[in-house]
């Protein structure tokens, strides 16, 4: 196996459904994880943040991903994400996702207890040998209050099965920081919805998408544009996009971007307590975002059910 992918493009975080029991709905997920595949994107990855990792077991996140991997059927490459409170756990995990046969490993450095950088990347290389297939690091102290910072994925450059980062720390800068730093020794994807042409303009290799779920040949094409260089006919479509996209950047992005999916049609609001759907004005706002954006849509790079 190829230690060093070439992952780009857009992957989304995929949303993980429900029934209303909150048992896992194998059909819902593996039918929106089809839509997205046929709607071109490049990559996807399983239980994230979005995916509602925090409420799963250990058990029910393989299990996602092994709906994902039948669903996929090696259309794209089905990344897991590991966000376990303890190393001893993610390296079950890992185990699992290994018999499982994902593609790799979208890896946290540390959840809930706030690691150190020395804790961290230990963490991290301790995932990586265990895997023995390709990680991609999320970087994310706004919610974890972790951060490696570009002198750390500098240190961590010798470990051969670190081929991507996922940069979210909300600073734009970081990504010249990142390249001027390790150079081209990583892809870098993007992780915050908002920065999305910000980021590509920078030379980002791809988008780890939320809003993408819902709108995946909208995000691929605003992926496309940009590689191209088409800067100003990119513009209009991430400006089309940027009301929705605030929504993934906030505490309850899990409801909001539930409900663009059933505005959308694409699936439920079933979720996981203590998540409860929006309501009152809360509902209102998303609901007025969305229907905005679906009366705007711009119908040549429309996604197809």
């Amino acid at each position: 196996m190829n230690p060093q992918p070439r992952w780009q493009g857009i992957f989304p975080a995929v949303t993980t459904k429900f029934h209303a029991d909150e048992s896992i709905d194998a059909e819902g997920t593996a039918r929106h994880i089809d839509f997205q595949i046929r709607n071109g994107i490049h990559g996807l990855v399983t239980c994230g943040s979005l995916g509602e990792a925090s409420t799963l077991t250990l058990e029910e996140k393989l299990q996602v991903a092994k709906i994902a991997l039948e669903a996929a059927d090696g259309r794209v490459p089905v990344l897991a994400n590991v966000s376990e409170t303890s190393t001893r756990e993610a390296l079950r995990y890992i185990d699992g996702g290994n018999q499982l046969g994902v593609a790799g490993y979208m890896v946290m450095p540390s959840v809930i207890y706030v690691a150190d950088a020395r804790e961290a990347m230990a963490n991290v290389r301790a995932m990586a040998h265990a895997a023995q297939r390709p990680l991609m690091v999320y970087n994310n102290p706004v919610a974890y209050r972790v951060d490696l910072k570009p002198e750390h994925m500098l240190e961590l450059a010798d470990c051969e099965w670190i081929a991507a980062i996922k940069e979210s720390t909300g600073d734009i800068r970081r990504i010249t920081d990142l390249r001027n730093t390790v150079g081209n020794r990583y892809q870098l994807f993007l992780g915050v919805d908002d920065l999305a042409y910000e980021g590509l303009a920078l030379g980002c290799d791809g988008l780890l998408a939320g809003v993408g779920c819902a709108f995946p040949r909208e995000t691929v094409a605003l992926y496309d544009l940009m590689k191209a260089g088409k800067f100003a006919e990119a513009l209009p479509l991430y400006q089309w996009m940027t009301p929705m996209l605030h929504l993934d950047v906030s505490n309850k992005l899990v409801q909001n971007l539930k409900l663009i999916d059933v505005l959308v049609g694409v699936g439920t609001e079933h979720m996981r307590r203590p998540r409860l759907p929006l309501v009152g004005e809360e509902r209102a706002f998303v609901e007025r975002v969305v229907r905005k954006a679906l009366e705007t849509r711009p119908t040549q790079y429309q996604s197809v059910a």
